[in-house]
């Protein structure tokens, strides 16, 4: 019988791929690299599992192009080809089911942790203040700036050559790439500071560069905050002015998220914008990507907050968005695009409600700066322990702990730190 659900549909690209259907793995950070920054065993099993799961798009958590800035250690680094046959494996393995498998390429900036290096990049000296976690940043100069573009350029011929169907620029989360877009963050008064075109400039030229090294029939997305939800920062019609220059670009796909390390979207922690409406229909950014979409022109992809299969099928089925990205839900459901596609589950798996200390816990001020933050990586901590079990050929153990994966998620990374530093 055939398929009807609007999830199956394949999706055609611009540049002329197709995508197996409307669902895709939104990029999570995996933190399985070894100590010298490459793909492990470990790493390309878990692709291998989420391949087989039925999602039509898998697009890898952060690669970064220059060894020297990661956003933690763990991440994979791409910036030559002295380990590409690991990648070729990884690109080989990723695709069983049938899927496409894009690189998610990216450069922390300022988002640099004090372990890995303490004098980050970022377009402006202005250093992240959160939990003493990052160095003072320096002011990147024009070298700087050309050698980050030819970065990226270099990667993205490594990753086609490597076999991967696709690469997707890394845009939003408060990494470099973002902290340009800010007028925040970006208080340079050169070419690439002030006005809007000039702050977007980076991103324009670095995917100009990536198009030309691999070609006009090769997939090209990029990952873009919907705004910053910070005062000052990057706004909606900031991001659909960018998202415009973007389609004219040519890219293949445009992905809708939102927030920074300062501002907690990226992980769920709703911005004090988002209104009712949009809480019922779960997606964090989807009253944003309506918005965006009408000015991109674009196939578009909104990732954060969706659960519920209805839900997902009615948002493509209005044309609101193209493609829906998924995340969380695949750590502890490896196979929940097929039972979504195929009408077996109604409604995803959604601990994060369960994972929130609240009242009771340290007095009464479960709103405290700590509290949320100890939520907020407990969150991340949660669902790190399913990638590192599922890259072990192990289930999925879905006991939402907050506090003891907190302290489990801060610990693992400080023991990937050490490990890399006496390397």
């Amino acid at each position: 019988m055939t398929n009807t659900s609007p999830l199956a549909e394949e999706l055609a690209l611009p540049c002329g791929a197709s995508l197996p259907n409307r669902l895709a793995k939104s990029a999570m950070t995996e933190g399985l690299a070894d100590k010298y920054d490459r793909p492990t065993p470990e790493l390309i099993r878990l692709y291998e599992t989420w391949s087989r799961g039925g999602t039509g798009l898998h697009i890898t958590g952060n690669v970064l192009v220059d060894p020297r800035y990661l956003e933690r250690a763990g991440n994979v680094v791409l910036e030559d080809d002295s380990a590409l046959d690991l990648f070729k494996e990884w690109a080989e393995r990723g695709q069983v089911g049938g899927n496409q498998l894009w690189v998610q390429l990216n450069h922390p900036g300022r988002q640099c942790p004090k372990m890995v290096n303490r004098e980050p990049l970022s377009p402006s000296d202005i250093q992240l203040e959160l939990m003493g976690n990052f160095g003072k940043p320096r002011a990147m100069t024009e070298d700087d700036i050309q050698e980050v573009i030819q970065r990226f350029a270099n990667s993205a011929a490594l990753v086609k050559e490597a076999g991967f169907n696709g690469v997707q620029v890394h845009a939003a989360h408060g990494y470099l790439l973002s902290q340009f877009l800010s007028p925040k963050i970006n208080q340079r008064t050169d070419k690439w500071g002030g006005s809007l075109e000039n702050r977007a400039r980076l991103l324009r030229e670095i995917v100009s560069a990536v198009r030309e090294s691999v070609g006009p029939d090769y997939p090209i997305g990029v990952k873009l905050n919907s705004a910053d939800f910070q005062k000052g920062g990057f706004s909606l019609e900031d991001s659909e002015q960018v998202a415009t220059w973007l389609g004219e670009a040519s890219i293949d796909l445009l992905e809708i998220s939102g927030g920074t390390y300062e501002q907690l979207s990226l992980i769920g922690v709703e911005p004090t914008e988002v209104r009712e409406s949009t809480r019922k229909r779960e997606a964090y950014f989807i009253e944003y990507a309506e918005r965006i979409r009408e000015a991109a022109k674009i196939p578009l992809m909104v990732t954060g907050g969706f659960r519920s299969r209805d839900v997902m099928e009615n948002s493509v089925k209005k044309k609101e968005i193209d493609v829906v990205g998924l995340a969380r839900p695949l750590c502890t459901q490896v196979n929940a695009s097929r039972d979504l596609i195929e009408g077996n589950i109604e409604k995803l798996d959604d601990f994060e409600h369960q994972l929130v200390l609240g009242k009771g816990f340290w007095g009464n001020n479960s709103s405290s700066n700590l509290i949320k933050a100890i939520n907020g990586f407990g969150q991340i901590g949660f669902y790190y322990w399913q990638i590192i079990r599922l890259g072990a050929g192990l289930p999925p153990q879905p006991a939402p702990k907050t506090f003891r994966h907190f302290v489990r998620h801060i610990t693992n990374d400080a023991k990937l730190n050490i490990r890399r530093k006496f390397r």
